[in-house]
């Protein structure tokens, strides 16, 4: 921000005088004409200079800077962000933070702060400095370095917050949500506060302030690019944060009422973000639990799923995915609980009915797995998956010759699982039709892929037929899939 060549006071941001207006009034009063205006100091000037070292602003803009740098090696091309108008790739603006719905809403509340110092582009990062060098300073010159920290912060995260109510799919990064919070905790301010300089000294900052803001948003709703959802939230943040402040809180000798609006704010934006959570944030929070079970952290991904039934028992999809994480850890008991529940909030939910009956299955029930999979029938007798769980029920009660019937109304139907062609040659084993088993292990192999316990079961198979080498070819073939399991798996 330029000073007045005459009195060293900070002239209105993104203005080219050299002369300020309290000067230029001051020398005509000099040559007789105006009038003084009455003063009465309520909050200090913007102007005043204070010592320090080191401003926040500068610590702000050094800290984005650092950020991009280290974003521009990690993308492995630095050199390619000369071109002001490449962008990251969403993979390293998430690595370093942005806010984005599926990882905030789901847990990782910190990207509300890291987003802010995370930029696209060489000229997102270059305008956002440039205003924040100058809107900053004059923010940090009125308020003191502290209280000027905590609006940038809060407004920041007021405009991710908006961000994610308004549209949580798409990443949103860049410091201008808190910059708009600047603006308009600077125009709040200067609109009620009194201050110890004549009005046509304010005038010229809040009319360039307003410019800014208006033209911006304007701006912004031509282009889907500009994050306009994070600019209105942190402009409409930053008027009430700064009206607070200039009503309740205006002396700097008075800490305890600053400290006071400050964390009023900041609970009003805890209960914001409890409010986005609740509306758009569960399917992500469900989501990221599933993550995480794929990513072989089941207990992770159980106890994030737990929370969400805590907080909504009557949320079926959450409950389902519940079920199936008790399932696939071996937790059968806790599976068939939950299952029942989604039943109950919801009798028709076909999947979660055939899902019981696999639990029932694991549980060695075959009785109860067959009045569930029957239940299906029922409804629709072309429900090629019941049929395939009819099968193996019948299967465990040691019924093969039906269950093999079964099993081939389920390869008629295109039931999707995998394994019928493998569960119906162990049917034909046991009936000795080995000729039969054979086929089905083969054609099993051919659809479904090779695994070790195919193999030794189309050796079994080939043994009983008094096909040795066959056998023998098939259960060193097994072995070898073992061992490279084993591999695998270290």
């Amino acid at each position: 921000m330029a000073n007045c060549i005459r009195c060293g006071r900070k002239l209105a941001p993104f203005t080219f005088r050299k002369i300020c207006p309290w000067c230029v009034q001051h020398e005509a009063a000099q040559r007789g004409e105006g009038d003084d205006e009455v003063q009465q100091r309520v909050i200090p000037a913007p102007w005043v200079r204070r010592e320090s070292t080191i401003s926040f602003t500068q610590v702000i803009f050094g800290a984005n800077i650092a950020v991009f740098l280290a974003m521009m090696l990690a993308s492995g091309d630095p050199l390619a962000y000369a071109d002001p108008l490449r962008g990251f790739s969403g993979r390293v603006s998430g690595a370093f933070g942005a806010n984005y719905g599926p990882y905030t809403l789901s847990g990782d509340w910190w990207r509300l702060i890291t987003y802010m110092f995370v930029h696209g582009n060489l000229m997102h990062i270059g305008f956002n400095m440039w205003c924040l060098w100058d809107l900053g300073a004059l923010c940090e010159s009125l308020y003191g370095r502290w209280t000027y920290a905590a609006v940038y912060l809060l407004t920041g995260i007021a405009g991710g917050l908006t961000r994610l109510a308004w549209n949580p799919f798409v990443p949103s990064v860049g410091a201008s949500g808190a910059i708009f919070g600047l603006a308009g905790a600077l125009i709040a301010s200067f609109y009620l506060g009194e201050f110890a300089q004549p009005r046509i000294a304010l005038k010229p900052i809040l009319t360039s302030l307003l410019v800014f803001a208006g033209f911006n948003l304007v701006v912004g709703n031509f282009f889907s690019e500009i994050d306009n959802a994070c600019h209105v939230g942190g402009l409409v943040s930053g008027l009430i944060l700064g009206a607070l402040l200039a009503r309740v809180a205006p002396h700097h000798d008075a800490p305890l009422q600053r400290a006071g609006v400050l964390a009023v704010v900041a609970l009003g934006l805890v209960g914001c973000a409890f409010g986005v959570r609740q509306w758009r944030g569960t399917p992500f929070r469900i989501g990221r639990a599933m993550q995480s079970l794929s990513e072989n952290d089941p207990n992770r991904g159980i106890t994030q799923l737990q929370a969400i039934v805590k907080q909504q028992p009557k949320f079926v999809q959450a409950r389902y995915a519940l079920a199936q994480a008790y399932f696939s850890k071996g937790r059968l008991p806790e599976a068939e609980a939950e299952f029942k529940q989604v039943l109950q909030l919801q009798p028709d939910h076909t999947n979660a009915r055939f899902q019981l009956g696999l639990v029932y299955l694991s549980e060695k029930r075959p009785e109860e797995a067959g009045s569930a999979f029957g239940e299906l029938i029922a409804k629709d007798s072309n429900n090629g998956e019941a049929h395939y769980g009819i099968g193996l029920a019948l299967a465990d009660e040691g019924k093969d010759q039906a269950a093999i019937d079964e099993f081939k109304t389920a390869i008629r139907l295109n039931a999707p699982y995998s394994g019928i062609y493998y569960e119906m040659g162990q049917s034909y084993a046991k009936l000795k039709m080995n000729d039969d088993a054979i086929a089905s292990y083969l054609k099993s192999k051919e659809r479904d892929g090779d695994d070790a316990d195919l193999e030794n079961a189309l050796a079994d198979a080939y043994q009983a037929k008094g096909m040795t080498q066959q056998a023998q070819e098939a259960h060193s073939k097994a072995e070898q899939l073992k061992n490279v399991n084993r591999e695998s798996n270290r």
